[in-house]
């Protein structure tokens, strides 16, 4: 790793082992639920590793990767990063907090799932070191603040470039979101934890929690779609459709991500039908930006295949470098968000939320969009990156073009049967999935089978991904590093416009929080509150 980049290089280094660790549990759990019998296995375990792995791949690996993907961009886009002392310093933190966070988990002291929801209870360290990792990636917020802001008083005139762009509304959306969890973990889970309060009230944790809970897709979101637009049309020989179209995209990411959370607490009591229905439409607003960004990539492609001499109504599709492996792994992910984004649709609708709610569909949408979308992306990102990081090829190619489609290939047998699955009454996150020999349980057996045979498919994908980025960063000669080019738009950006003005759109952001969360958090602390105490089943 260059000097240069050595320290996205220890982000990026953190998050693939997280993912790993987590690739490796998701297989244990789909066994698990599919019946087979495991040496060792019990309930205990089974739950420790339902917790560790959401934890270690929805928190550290994509927390990590997009601390090291926003600092790569920053220098390169911006040619500086302000404020490298205080980076390391953030990296730190987040790393000790995240070992603390896991230590716990897996000695069997934090079994509360990566939502942690109370009256569940966990060891006050997993509190604490979630804390820390969250400490970490404000710091890395505000070194890529810093060196925005050192880069604009050198460039009054132009435009942010606009991976940067993509990057600022990430972390905007991340202290908006944040904010919530730090009410809830600092305000009210540490104390409970540590016994300087005997109770909780576990319907505003979980308001605080959703305050953060979705919100938290869109900051895994937003670095994947910046790589879609910046870097996919480059790789693919075209150019942006449209820069402006871009930046809205990610502006109205950081107006409509975090006022969503309600549509999670359909079910919960206390929080009126009003505010329920007014999250509802929030989450279908945060539909739109998705929509024009399929249409924006896909002319970009289209762009890109005419460039090459396609001449008909679709064979452009064909001169794609599709054996590409950054290429194929970033456009299969974005393909895949298409259905997701359908199953997020069902999700936010009362009534059919009310038919999926906590059964086997959740887990089937979430592997479509984190699992997939983002994770898929941050490979084929992973895939780019590591040329230009290293000065080594990436090898063995082979493997690396062969990835991708095993990703996807495990992803539909896992993914698809858990929806049907789900459809069917199978709970989420049950241990005995004959459900103590229900008559019920004998139409869903046959569907944890094939959910099984798509994580190991998923499993050996996973393995082959790591194999690429062990061969690629440690062996080889070093060359010349790939330079890093973005994608030039098809019209030229003149100057900062209204898209860029994001202190403007932070201000309206907090607003809508504001608004969103005031008065139906002050209408829950002013009710009358029994509270509970910690539960530790596991």
């Amino acid at each position: 790793m260059s000097g240069r980049h050595r320290l996205a290089g220890a982000h990026l280094a953190v998050a693939i082992t997280a993912f790993a660790l987590a690739a490796c549990l998701g297989l244990l759990q789909a066994l698990s639920i599919a019946g087979i019998e495991l040496p060792e296995w019990s309930e205990d375990l089974f739950y420790l590793s339902v917790t560790a792995h959401g934890v270690l791949m929805a928190l550290v690996f994509t927390t990590f990767f997009i601390m090291g993907l926003g600092y790569v961009l920053a220098r390169e886009s911006l040619g500086r990063l302000a404020g490298e002392r205080a980076a390391w310093v953030g990296f730190w933190v987040a790393l000790v907090g995240s070992g603390a966070a896991a230590w716990v988990i897996l000695r069997g002291d934090a079994t509360v799932l990566y939502t942690f929801y109370p009256p569940l209870q966990a060891h006050p360290a997993f509190y604490i070191g979630a804390t820390l990792l969250v400490v970490g990636s404000w710091i890395w917020g505000a070194v890529l603040l810093a060196s925005y802001r050192s880069w604009r008083r050198e460039h009054r005139g132009e435009a942010v470039p606009l991976p940067v762009h993509g990057m600022l509304a990430a972390v905007i959306v991340w202290y908006l979101a944040t904010a919530g969890l730090a009410a809830e973990v600092v305000g009210m889970l540490i104390p409970w934890s540590l016994g300087l309060v005997a109770t909780i009230d576990p319907v505003v944790a979980r308001t605080y929690f959703w305050w953060f809970g979705h919100p938290l897709t869109y900051f895994w979101l937003i670095p994947a779609y910046v790589v879609w637009y910046t870097v996919l049309p480059q790789v693919a020989g075209g150019r942006l459709f449209s820069d402006p179209l871009a930046r809205m995209v990610f502006v109205l990411f950081i107006l409509f991500s975090t006022p969503v959370g309600f549509h999670h607490q359909f079910t919960d009591p206390g929080i009126e039908a009003g505010w329920k229905l007014a999250h509802t439409f929030s989450t279908y607003a945060i539909l739109y930006p998705s929509l024009v960004t399929a249409f924006t990539i896909v002319a970009s492609l289209e762009v890109a295949g005419r460039l090459g001499g396609a001449r008909g109504l679709f064979d452009w599709i064909g001169r794609l470098p599709w054996r590409d492996p950054f290429f194929s792994a970033v456009t299969l992910a974005m393909l895949t968000f298409t259905v997701g984004g359908f199953g997020g649709a069902i999700n936010a609708a009362y009534a059919m939320n009310a038919m999926v709610h906590n059964t086997a569909w959740i887990q089937g949408h979430f592997h479509l969009t984190v699992g997939t979308t983002v994770a898929l992306s941050f490979m084929g990102a992973t895939y780019w990156l590591l040329p230009r990081l290293t000065g080594r090829p990436l090898r063995p190619l082979a493997l690396a073009r062969l990835q991708p489609w095993g990703w996807i290939l495990g992803m539909a047998l896992f993914s698809g049967s858990n929806h049907v699955a789900g459809l069917m009454g199978l709970p989420r996150r049950i241990y005995d999935v004959s459900y103590f020999g229900a008559e019920q349980a004998s139409r869903w057996i046959p569907l944890t089978k094939v959910a099984a045979l798509g994580a190991v498919i998923l499993f050996a994908s996973a393995f082959a991904f790591l194999v690429v980025v062990v061969v690629s960063a440690w062996t080889g000669r070093r060359g010349e590093a790939p330079a890093f080019e973005f994608a030039r738009p098809l019209a030229p950006v003149a100057g900062p416009g209204i898209w860029d003005r994001l202190g403007l759109w932070t201000l309206v952001a907090a607003v809508l929080v504001a608004l969103a969360y005031g008065y139906p958090l002050l209408h829950l602390l002013a009710q009358e509150r029994f509270g509970s105490p910690g539960v530790s089943p596991f």
